[in-house]
């Protein structure tokens, strides 16, 4: 079975047959060249005959797509924490609280 899921910038895939789990990062027309990222971290690359010769298909973002990236941002894994922390009254300052 060959690969009928074109690459997409950001998407995620499944190799089916080699169960893994990987994000194209970077499509190069001109290199004929599709870079990727496995989710343990490693970095592959694929030419467009490699790609549809193989058994890739989209798949939803994995449960812990951060793993392969080194520290990121809260706000860059598309969702933030929206509840409103209040500093604990002993770390008050004495002025603060007469005031």
């Amino acid at each position: 079975m060959a690969t009928i899921a074109d690459p997409i910038l950001g998407s995620w895939y499944k190799d089916m047959e080699n169960n893994l789990t990987f994000k194209v990062i970077n499509i190069d027309e001109n290199a004929d060249s599709i870079e990727v990222q496995y989710l343990n971290g490693d970095i592959g690359e694929y030419d467009h005959d490699s790609w549809y010769d193989s058994t890739f298909d989209y798949i939803e973002d994995p449960e812990d797509w951060t793993a392969p990236f080194d520290e990121i941002e809260s706000d860059d894994r598309g969702y933030t924490d929206t509840d409103e922390h209040r500093a604990n009254d002993d770390d008050m300052d004495i002025e603060e609280y007469l005031d």
